[in-house]
């Protein structure tokens, strides 16, 4: 598909968040034996794990008087203990342990929610359990691949997390929003091509025989420490339903073939992204930035994770401006550019997601 130029409007109200879905719950370091407590999707989550490692979700609120069970502890191989009077739950979330009496009331559950570990992540889903397919987390293979090496961290938005999403959608901010670092004015001159199925969009854009940005000009001589010259640069950007962006970054000696496949003189990375929804006007925003040049160096993972965070501080500063001026202007609309053909069809693709639970006309 390619882009139509056209300026359109709609509403500034965004979209709530698919319930029937993956979103990460944490760094897999993230939880350990101890509980610890974070909201998704609107609701108070407890995280632990089990002697055997196995990461339990539970609804962080005790059926008896809904006392936070991430206050408690853990007990035996796989229960949990309310810090108010001590009722255990055990990893499915059923009461198997009651104060002052020997018969354990049959009601006496808290929702337990899926879990599956995979690429350095927990991945939780708030829906239907049913419909909960370990097939459907998006790939981000890149995280655990020999072939990468790299970090990340979390970032609390205090913003919606379509915000988030468009952000990363358009990279013609870099320009503005960092320039000195990753934006030049290349970006906003380049054209690019959108592609997308029913849980996919695809951005692509290519800059040929332009001067490196700053940052990127510095991991090149990483790999090339004698070259100066132009080069091409390139910006693929994937979003998989519901809130997850890998970016397909880098850039090459100039004139070596990259945009006809061959990267061999140049540096790729690649930025994964996966937002969680907290509450609607705050998000959890999982990053990690692998590259496949120098992995065995912990210098430049040290050196490439702060300074991506340095870049991503940057992000968040005017996301949080961008939610204040939504809530003080409920009734103005959004006007799009050619620039947000990519966010426009990651907006029909959660429509769609959330026609299915039943839950667009309430939101509209």
């Amino acid at each position: 598909m390619t882009v139509v130029q056209s300026t359109s409007s709609t509403t500034n109200k965004v979209l709530p968040h698919p319930l029937n879905a993956w979103y990460v719950a944490g760094w897999d370091h993230e939880v350990t034996r101890k509980p610890m407590s974070r909201r998704i999707a609107n609701r108070p989550v407890a995280l632990y794990r089990t002697e055997d490692g196995q990461v339990v979700a539970l609804a962080d609120a005790c059926w008896h008087r809904l006392a936070p069970l991430s206050m408690g502890k853990t007990v035996g191989k796989d229960g949990i203990q309310c810090p108010y009077h001590g009722i255990v739950y055990n990893s499915a979330g059923r009461c198997v342990s009651m104060p002052a009496q020997e018969t354990i009331n049959p009601s006496a559950t808290v929702p337990s929610f899926p879990i599956v570990e995979r690429y350095r992540y927990v991945w939780i889903w708030m829906g239907d359990p049913t419909l909960a397919d370990p097939d459907l987390v998006p790939d981000m293979h890149w995280a655990d691949d020999p072939g990468w090496a790299g970090d990340g961290k979390v970032i609390h938005a205090p913003c919606n997390y379509q915000l988030v999403l468009d952000n990363l959608m358009d990279l013609t901010h870099e320009e503005f929003v960092h320039e000195g670092s990753i934006g030049n004015d290349a970006l906003s001159q380049a054209g690019f091509e959108v592609t997308h199925t029913s849980t996919t969009v695809t951005l692509s854009r290519w800059m040929t025989d332009i001067e490196a940005p700053p940052v990127w000009a510095g991991y090149l001589r990483e790999r090339f420490p004698d070259y100066r010259g132009n080069v091409d640069r390139w910006q693929i950007i994937t979003f998989e339903a519901p809130s997850t962006i890998c970016l397909d970054v880098g850039v090459a000696k100039a004139g070596t073939g990259a945009p006809e496949g061959d990267r061999s003189q140049g540096v790729n990375g690649y930025v994964l992204n996966t937002v969680t929804p907290e509450t609607e006007r705050s998000s959890h925003y999982f990053w990690a930035f692998m590259r496949n040049f120098k992995l065995d160096s912990q210098r430049v993972t040290t050196q490439t994770r702060e300074g991506v965070s340095r870049i991503f501080a940057q992000d968040e500063e005017m996301l949080v401006a961008q939610q204040a001026a939504i809530d003080a202007n409920p009734d103005y609309e959004f006007y799009n550019l050619n620039i947000d053909s990519g966010g426009m069809w990651v907006r029909r693709i959660l429509e769609s997601m959330l026609a299915a639970e039943g839950r667009l006309a309430a939101s509209a």
